[in-house]
């Protein structure tokens, strides 16, 4: 095998490819990222087993062949070459030379064959949504997912097609993203989980432009997403997911509006008196048109009166202040709507058309 490209052209695939690199496994094979240009396009590759991408980079193919280099070293020998292009060239004993003007590495391959390919995925059937879309959605929703592996369904986030709506769902057993977005077009009715830590590494390579599109195939156990010269698959969860509609409800005792960035501002400003780590609820008392924001802790107390416009009636409630943040800093509105049911029922955050629904849930607080 010989090709050859630009070394930012091999830095960006491997930095995309790598991201399906798994830090640990008892298959070395995995750690290491394939090069085919066997099609007479290069082409990088990682599988972890769980989730897979694959890459198409620009250059040229001299020989054809396939290879496989372990992703940490040839990652921090590309990262270290000079600007310029770069040969890479292995012989039939697997012995692969890297070359970028004066410098020159060399270390051995792995054979191609015994790499895992990804698995084959029926592309008849798809659903575009633009990269904006996508990257929006998840930057709106998976900050709410949980890290907690005992529940496995609670690491991924459910995405429901029904016609020409998606509605994606994170939740972690305190508190609910939703977001609903409408699609170009109408699509046969389906629902999965996708692993959190897919759409995290998704969302990194997505550019956000409004102008490119992803298609989404979804076969069987898996998905495949397929953006500019890049796919990625993965697995999806399996179980039933959580009947969220059961959670929903138009009714509130009390509803606030406020600005959103001033709310925020007010939150931030209470959790400096609050240790990393520490679980200090952050208490909102409503009383006509204003919130008095507090909290206590060893370091002191904070409180500040904010402007809010109300209806109903007037209520104390305490939250969790990082859960209130999560979601302040992810909504584009200037300002937000709050719907209270009490002092120990769920708050919901959402906008008039319910492109956005947060519900979070309350916590315990002594009189500060």
């Amino acid at each position: 095998m010989k090709i050859v490209c630009s070394r930012d052209s091999l830095m960006e695939g491997v930095t995309i490819a790598s991201k399906a690199v798994p830090s640990k496994t008892t298959m070395p094979i995995l750690q290491c990222i394939l090069i085919d240009s066997t099609d007479g396009q290069i082409k990088l590759t990682a599988n972890n087993m769980e989730l897979g991408i694959e890459t198409v980079i620009e250059g040229e193919v001299v020989e054809r062949g396939i290879i496989a280099l372990d992703a940490k070293f040839f990652g921090d020998m590309v990262r270290r070459l000079p600007d310029g292009f770069i040969t890479i060239e292995s012989d039939s004993s697997m012995l692969t030379t890297i070359t970028c003007s004066q410098t020159q590495f060399s270390l051995p391959a792995r054979s191609g064959d015994d790499f895992p390919f990804l698995p084959r995925v029926d592309k008849s059937n798809f659903i575009v949504i633009s990269q904006y879309a996508l990257k929006e959605v998840i930057r709106q929703t998976i900050f709410s997912l949980s890290d907690n592996d005992n529940n496995k369904i609670m690491t991924g986030e459910y995405f429901r097609i029904s016609d020409d709506k998606l509605m994606a769902v994170a939740l972690d057993g305190h508190r609910i993203s939703i977001r609903n977005i409408s699609l170009h077009d109408s699509y046969e009715n389906k629902e999965i989980i996708i692993p959190g830590k897919t759409l995290s590494e998704i969302s990194k390579i997505l550019s956000g432009d409004p102008e490119k599109e992803v298609r989404i195939f979804i076969e069987n156990s898996n998905v495949m997403f397929d953006l500019d010269n890049t796919i990625v698959i993965s697995r999806l969860i399996e179980g039933e997911y959580f009947n969220v509609e059961k959670m929903m409800t138009d009714n509130y005792t009390t509803m606030i509006d406020v600005d959103k960035q001033t709310f925020l501002n007010s939150i931030e400003r209470s959790t400096l008196l609050i240790k990393e780590g520490e679980k200090k609820p952050v208490v909102v008392d409503i009383q006509g048109d204003n919130a008095e924001i507090r909290i206590k802790s060893e370091f002191g107390a904070f409180n500040e009166n904010i402007d809010i416009g109300k209806k109903g009636e007037d209520l104390t409630i305490g939250f969790n202040p990082k859960f209130i943040l999560d979601v302040l800093k992810v909504i584009d509105d200037e300002n937000i709507s709050i719907y209270l049911m009490g002092s120990k029922s769920p708050c919901f955050i959402r906008d008039e058309e319910k492109n956005y629904i947060y519900i979070i849930l309350p916590v315990n607080f002594n009189s500060i």
